[in-house]
């Protein structure tokens, strides 16, 4: 006979040789399916996994080491439906040998320690009650004293209802220990498996720095069948799985259950700030500093390079000037913009967040990716990572190559300028470093709106504006064939940005531009990237706001501005040392 969800915390010597597959129905070698992490071999459908085979799954080898947080039990209604309800729990207890619906412990995942708890759905349906709330308090409360990284696995039916309103409260109690470990900048990962509903969807479930899902998991608060009930129409395909949530822009990633130790241990280690001693080449300065040096050509020839077609985009810098990245999407609202990019990477070894523009090269990846023009949901993505950046400590960069801000009906109905003035704000306050590099065209308060840096660095062949050409040349002189006029006066490419002050530093281009060998100018971005990182990361928090404050509050465009930069750095080595 094939094992069933009934028989499965049968003891090993009397289950099944063979399961049964929920979804195509076929009957598969139970060692099979074990070996594949309980994903069927014929179908690919995932099985659920029991608390501890999750935390199996996740530990590195002799790693484990299981948390007994010892907890009298409770019935605090003394509540009786067609049995008692501490009857309900023994039964549950029998069934799983788990003494509640949460199993709590200490590892290493992909070398880094961590705090791990990982929800049962075989114990009464996973539900969050008195003892489940209290065991995640104490996982968070010990990943807090041992300041190591929380990671909680989740897979509910919601609140206990034979509990009530105790168990209600219990989505306030674990939500202010995920603020406690906020506030201490203790990372938190959240590992959505289907199926994750109700008070626990609501509460610690969506409330990690990084919510990651595996495939095919369901979340939200009413079921469907509630929500379907209740609205009398028909659901969209896939309502509530991962994907659709990814798309959605209310989780990081969707991960195989295959590559899921490797792929949160990758995360854990940057969160972690925890260097590579792979990378120890030396770091030397490759930007221009002296305009003088850069050859005088028409503006409008920067604008006609920054557009080619052939010039790499943000996609295409990541793969080629990091040494790992994994991308983080969702501005946790309801929107994930595809016209910009982010998330977690090493550079030269060191953990960054960075962050970009993303157009592509086809008509077809052009189209897709808005043509670089954000939506609103791209600039709170943006901020969304920038905060995590300043929680963990890590570098900001950001990479800009935009016609601006998308001009549609949506984006304003969905507070474009909201969005981009919320992130001048929150650019001019994170307490880490953030180097901007203009690699494309730079347009108005679409660039602007990630490039509130303490360095600003252009490619050459880039430009930087309030407008388009064509924009300014259709306004003030009514014809937008006057584009290279309008260029010129706007004083847009790296040179003029340089003269005045606003760029710190242009960054040379291969012979025929950065399309021409993109391999070339990635290199030569990544090491003014570095050059400018390693000056900057030896600064205080106090002394970069206070200099970026500085920057901006009396920037006025002339070439003097360019020697206040070693002013500011001076200034804020003083307020550090002193």
């Amino acid at each position: 006979m094939a094992e069933t969800m009934l028989t499965r915390g049968t003891p090993e010597a009397h289950r099944p040789h063979w399961v049964l597959c929920p979804g195509c129905q076929a009957v598969v070698y139970r060692r099979r399916m074990a070996g594949a992490d309980g994903v069927c071999p014929q179908c690919g459908r995932y099985s659920a996994l029991s608390a501890p085979e999750r935390l199996a799954l996740l530990a590195d080898p002799d790693t484990l080491e299981p948390l007994d947080f010892e907890l009298p039990d409770s019935d605090p209604l003394s509540f009786v439906d067609q049995r008692p309800y501490l009857e309900r729990i023994a039964a549950a207890r029998d069934a799983t040998a788990l003494r509640e619906a949460v199993l709590c412990a200490r590892m290493r995942i992909g070398g880094t320690p961590a705090i791990v708890a990982a929800m049962d759905f075989r114990f009464m349906g996973g539900s969050l009650s008195l003892a489940v709330g209290e065991m995640i308090t104490l996982a968070a409360e010990t990943a807090l004293a041992e300041r190591a990284p929380l990671v909680i696995v989740t897979a509910s039916g919601g609140v206990r209802m034979q509990e009530g309103v105790v168990g209600l409260l219990q989505m306030v109690k674990t939500a202010q220990a995920l603020q406690q470990l906020n506030e201490a900048a203790v990372a938190t990962v959240c590992l959505v498996t289907d199926p994750t509903y109700g008070g626990v969807a609501a509460s610690f479930a969506l409330l990690g720095d990084v919510i990651v899902a595996e495939p095919g998991a369901r979340l939200g608060f009413a079921g469907p069948r509630v929500i379907q009930e209740t609205i009398r129409e028909r659901l969209p395909d896939g309502f509530q799985t991962a994907e659709f949530l990814l798309e959605r822009g209310f989780i990081d990633q969707v991960w195989p259950r295959s590559a899921l130790r490797d792929r949160l241990g990758r995360l854990l280690s940057l969160a972690t700030r925890s260097r590579s001693d792979a990378y120890t080449e030396p770091v030397k300065q490759v930007a221009v500093r002296e305009p003088a040096t850069l050859e005088q050509r028409p503006a409008w020839d920067a604008v006609r390079a920054a557009r080619d077609i052939a010039r790499p985009t943000t996609s295409d810098y990541l793969r080629m000037i990091l040494d790992d990245f994994e991308e983080l999407c969702g501005d946790r609202v309801g929107g994930d913009c595809p016209a910009i990019i982010g998330g977690l990477g090493r550079l030269g070894g060191d953990p960054i967040i960075i962050i970009g523009h993303e157009k592509g090269h086809t008509p077809t990846e052009l189209t897709a990716h808005r043509y670089g023009m954000p939506a609103p949901a791209g600039y709170r993505k943006a901020g969304r990572l920038m905060r995590l950046a300043a929680k963990w400590g890590l570098p900001v960069v950001t990479l800009v190559d935009t016609p601006g801000a998308h001009p549609g009906l949506e984006a304003e109905q969905q507070g474009q300028a909201s969005a981009i003035a919320e992130n001048l704000r929150l650019m001019s306050t994170l307490p880490v470093p953030v180097v901007t590099v203009v690699t494309g065209e730079g347009c108005s308060g679409g660039a602007l709106a990630i490039a509130v840096a303490d360095r600003l660095l252009v490619l050459e062949n880039g430009f930087y504006t309030v407008i388009s050409p064509e924009g300014c040349a259709a306004i003030l002189w009514r014809e937008r064939s006057a584009a290279p006029e309008a260029a010129q006066a706007l004083r847009i490419d790296a040179r003029s940005l340089l003269e005045m002050g606003v760029a710190d530093g242009v960054i040379p281009e291969p012979p025929g531009g950065a399309g021409a060998d993109p391999v070339h100018a990635a290199s030569l971005l990544r090491e003014a990237i570095r050059y400018e990182l390693a000056e900057l990361t030896t600064l205080d928090p106090a002394g970069l706001i206070a200099a970026r404050r500085d920057r901006y509050r009396h920037f006025d465009g002339s070439t003097d501005r360019r020697a206040g930069r070693a002013a500011d750095l001076v200034t804020a080595s003083f307020r550090r040392n002193s």
